[in-house]
């Protein structure tokens, strides 16, 4: 395990609570001292903690910090598998794929979908891309960090969905948050936030994904048109009590450019079509409702 920050720290001892045999390395030398204590085996250098293992694992702060860490022990790769843990963009990890590939390294890139102290639990998921035999030699190892999930041969697909997640997280938590600063109260107003997210969002969301799909987002109760009225209500009741509305109006942009292009009858799933084609020209003329 190379680098050995609160994530990779947390890989380490998953490992060795799995009772893997484990070497640690990090350029920090004494955030090794714990894992020791737990049963790690400390490398003497980057060297020697590559050449002793087959499998290496590596997280750290970005894929530039990778390669810094990777490139003087090039030579020694070959044969190796890498599994790498960092987070970054797809892209990075294609690059990332064809970097380890010109140099002999069997690539996994993926993600961990969880804070440090919840590796190593059943529900904890990891996602992972590459080689289909990469993944399938190392799963049941990597079975000790958390639940597996292997995303295809494209070393970018991991990343991909990792995103796709926390994007629904951080606009979920803050919206969340925007409705605390509204009504003044967290606490008050959490079990109502609770039973709507089961009861009308989760189903919601679940919906959008067939409309979404499909293409179809005709016969809609709960269209772009009542959505833009009724956002605009909610920014305009924030500024009155002067909190942000920075967080509402990119959304209610969205509405507003699909009602605008003539699809107020719509669907609110149907907004995907700008956020997926944010530069497309506007229809002229009218525009018939699908």
């Amino acid at each position: 395990m190379l680098g050995l920050g609160r994530m990779g720290a947390a890989i380490a001892g998953a490992f060795l609570d799995s009772g893997y045999a484990t070497t640690v390395w990090n350029r920090s030398a004494d955030k090794a001292d714990t894992l020791v204590e737990c049963g790690a085996l400390k490398a003497a250098d980057l060297a020697a903690a590559v050449a002793e293992n087959d499998i290496i694992l590596v997280c750290v702060l970005d894929y530039p910090a990778l390669y810094e860490l990777l490139e003087p022990v090039r030579e020694t790769l070959s044969g190796k598998v890498l599994v790498n843990l960092t987070s970054g963009l797809p892209s990075e990890a294609r690059a990332a794929a064809d970097w380890a590939r010109g140099l002999g390294l069997r690539y996994l890139d993926g993600a961990v979908l969880a804070v440090p102290p919840a590796v190593g639990q059943p529900q904890t998921q990891l996602f992972y891309a590459g080689e289909q035999q990469v993944y399938r030699d190392c799963a049941e190892v990597l079975g000790a960090l958390g639940t597996s999930v292997y995303f295809g041969a494209d070393p970018g697909s991991a990343a991909q969905y990792d995103l796709a997640l926390l994007g629904i997280l951080w606009a979920t938590l803050t919206s969340a948050l925007q409705g605390f600063a509204l009504t003044g109260s967290g606490e008050r107003l959490l079990p109502f936030a609770e039973s709507w997210l089961t009861n009308v969002v989760l189903p919601s969301i679940r919906g959008a994904a067939k409309q979404v799909d499909s293409g179809d987002y005709g016969g809609a109760v709960s269209t772009v048109s009542l959505n833009a009225h009724g956002l605009a209500k909610m920014i305009q009741a924030g500024r009155e009590q002067g909190i942000a509305s920075d967080l509402m109006t990119p959304i209610k942009e969205f509405l507003d450019r699909r009602l605008a292009d003539g699809f107020g009858q719509d669907s609110l799933a149907s907004i995907v079509e700008v956020i997926r084609n944010p530069g497309a020209p506007r229809p002229a003329g009218p525009v018939r409702h699908r």
